[in-house]
Formats: structure tokens, C-alpha cells, sequence
């Protein structure tokens, strides 16, 4: 009985340390994300650290929406990426399609105040194929030099275009304009998706968007917002909260941030099926999604982590002096009228209100 167990002991640590060993055999590992500021608060908090831990190198490739090249990827059998970066919608479409590898939360690491992990992190920030590492919202800003006086201040300005003129910039997408448009036409956040769950519904969010239409600059890619603005081309535009903060906070800009009618939501990590470096890539995401990674990312950037006990070690901006609290989405004062982002509605409604959406700008 002593021998078998010394020899089952044997096997299972020689097996341990050959699952080790396969997670370093990978040189280097490709993460995808959004670029910008973003990537910058990964590539500090996530990428360098764990390089620096693993011999691991961390190559970063940049997507305007990293999902649409995993789903290519994937279904052409040629996977060049390991972690990708992903909306929380997105992550279910894709796991629910068979594109991305499931996920052990056993994987995770318990929390730095000793919580389990599934007890740390926020309620629904872990499915099959996702991890979540920030809360992130789609809000919008203005240049504050084009209103001086009676500024902008809430959901119905950015719609208001003769009381508040000037082009406005907006997603060339369904997602969040559809949500935004019934809010600023008088819909309480709470009843916006069943609302939108109706023809009706859906019609009266297209007749919204209608009136400022001949206004609005579409924008893809998340570093356009700000340039829009900077450059003159809108007086408002909807935007990611972290690229404005960027813009305001760490170049200056005039830019004033609303966050009356927000939409946020939970972004994160997920690994394409077939990555060519699996043990690594689980590997990285173990590391980038503890308590501490999630906290120092919050320094680069005004999004909130997912994880439970990463918000009291959030300090200080890297600039040393501007505190992250105010300009994060879930703090208080800016949740009073904002929308948390039905990620199941999405999943199944959003190629059928994308046909509608591109059809509407057509015509």
C-alpha cells in the first residue's frame, strides 16, 4: 500500500511538472486587443509582468474589434493568436459557435483577501470561455470650448442638436446607439430592453437615431472618438470612457465627460479554439486576471476590474496626483441614470439589429 502511493505520488507530480514544463516550452504567446491606452494599461499591468515572471514573451497585435478576426481565424483552421481581448456579448457568441476553448475557473486565482475566486469576481464576470478583467462604458464627451456656457449634462443634449449644435460621432454599430436613443427619448434604464424587445420598440430607438442622423460622424476603431474632437470634426461623440479619461487627463485636452445614459459592461479575456500555445496562454490568463493585475491596470486606465478585492488597492492615476475613483463607471455618482448592457439580448439579437442598422444607414 506504502509503494503504491509513493508511485502514485510519482506519477501525478511528474505529470504536474510536465503540464509546467508544456506551459514554457512556448517562447512567446500573441495576445489581441483594442490598442490605444488600453492595450498600453495590459501591456504594464498584464504583458511585462508576466514576461518578467515567465521568460514568456508577449507579442501585442491590435483589432479595431479583435472578435471579428478570432471568428475568422477559427473557421479558416489557421490560428495565429492565444488570448484575445473581447466584448462580453461577443465572448458568448463565440463560445456559444464552438470558436473559443473552454475555460476551468479552477484555473483562477483566489482572491488577495483569501475569497474564492468565483466569489470575487463579479457576479457573471466568468462563463465557460471568458474571464472578465474591467468594467467599461460606452458614454459620451464634448468639447468643452464649443460650450462655454449651459453645457451639456445629460442623455437628451446629445440628441438636442439645435439646442446644442455640432456633429456629433457615434459607433457604426446597433449595440449601445439603440440603447442610448430610447433613453434620451424618455425611457427609465430599467425598462430599455423590454422595450427593445418589441417591433415597436425597436422602431421608436431607429426614430430616435433618425432625427440627428444627418449629424452624426461614424466611428470604428476606439482611438477615433477623441481624434474626432480634437481635430474639430464633432462637438460630442459617444466614446469609451478610458479613451476620454486618456485624452483629458494625460494630454490635456478640454474634454468633459457625461455619463448620464451610460452603457457599461464587462470586457475581458477569452482564448481562441486551436491557439497554438494552449498551457501558455491558460497560463497568462491566470496571471493577468489576479487581484493585484486587475488593481494596477486601473492605474493606466479609468476602467473598473472585475474582481471584488482589486477595488480598495486602486489608487492613483500614473501621474501620481489624479485619483481614479471619480472616473471610474461604477462610481456611484455615475451610475445614477446607467444602463448595464444585456449581454444575452445582444448575443441573440445583434447580427438580426446589425442587418436592420447598416440597412437604415444605406438608405
Amino acid at each position: 500500500m506504502k509503494t503504491r502511493s509513493i508511485l502514485l505520488a510519482t506519477v501525478f507530480g511528474t505529470a504536474a511538472t510536465m503540464a509546467f514544463a508544456d506551459a514554457h516550452t512556448a517562447k512567446e504567446i500573441t495576445v489581441m486587443s483594442w490598442g490605444g491606452a488600453y492595450s498600453k494599461s495590459q501591456l504594464e499591468a498584464y504583458e511585462k509582468p508576466f514576461a518578467e515572471k515567465t521568460g514568456i514573451k508577449v507579442n501585442s497585435v491590435v483589432a479595431d474589434n479583435p472578435a471579428t478576426p478570432i471568428k475568422a481565424q477559427v473557421e479558416a483552421g489557421n490560428v495565429t493568436i492565444d488570448v484575445v481581448d473581447v466584448e462580453y456579448a461577443d465572448a458568448l457568441r463565440l463560445c456559444d459557435d464552438g470558436l473559443l476553448e473552454i475555460l476551468d475557473p479552477a484555473i483562477l486565482a483566489d482572491g488577495a483577501d483569501g475569497s474564492a475566486a468565483m466569489d470575487d469576481f463579479l457576479p457573471g464576470a466568468v462563463t465557460d470561455c471568458f474571464v472578465a478583467t474591467i468594467v467599461f462604458s460606452t458614454m459620451y464627451a464634448f468639447d468643452e470650448t464649443k460650450f462655454p456656457e449651459n453645457p451639456p449634462s445629460k442623455i437628451e443634449d446629445f440628441f438636442d442638436v439645435a439646442g446644442f449644435p455640432g456633429k456629433r460621432g457615434m459607433r457604426k454599430t446597433a449595440k449601445v446607439n439603440l440603447e442610448m436613443a430610447l433613453m434620451a427619448d424618455g425611457v427609465a434604464p430599467d425598462e430599455v430592453y423590454d422595450i427593445l424587445e418589441t417591433d415597436e420598440g425597436v422602431d421608436r430607438a431607429f426614430a430616435k437615431l433618425e432625427t440627428i442622423k444627418n449629424d452624426v460622424v461614424w466611428w470604428e476603431a476606439g482611438a477615433q472618438p477623441p481624434q474626432l474632437l480634437a481635430d474639430g470634426e464633432v462637438a460630442m461623440t459617444t466614446a469609451y470612457n478610458g479613451r476620454i479619461f486618456g485624452a483629458t487627463v494625460s494630454e490635456g485636452k478640454p474634454f468633459k465627460s457625461i455619463f448620464d445614459g451610460q452603457v457599461y459592461e464587462y470586457d475581458g479575456y477569452a482564448i481562441p479554439k486551436g491557439a497554438p500555445n494552449l498551457e501558455a496562454a491558460l497560463e497568462f490568463v491566470t496571471f493577468s486576471t489576479q487581484t493585484q493585475q486587475l488593481a494596477d491596470q486601473a492605474k493606466y486606465i479609468s476602467y473598473g476590474p472585475a474582481r471584488k478585492s482589486s477595488g480598495p488597492l486602486v489608487g492613483l492615476f500614473e501621474d501620481g496626483k489624479t485619483e481614479m475613483g471619480p472616473f471610474m463607471p461604477t462610481a456611484e455618482a455615475n451610475l445614477v441614470k446607467a444602463l448595464p448592457s444585456n449581454t444575452e439580448f445582444w448575443a441573440d439579437r445583434n447580427t438580426d439589429l446589425n442587418e436592420r442598422f447598416n440597412a437604415w444607414l444605406a438608405q
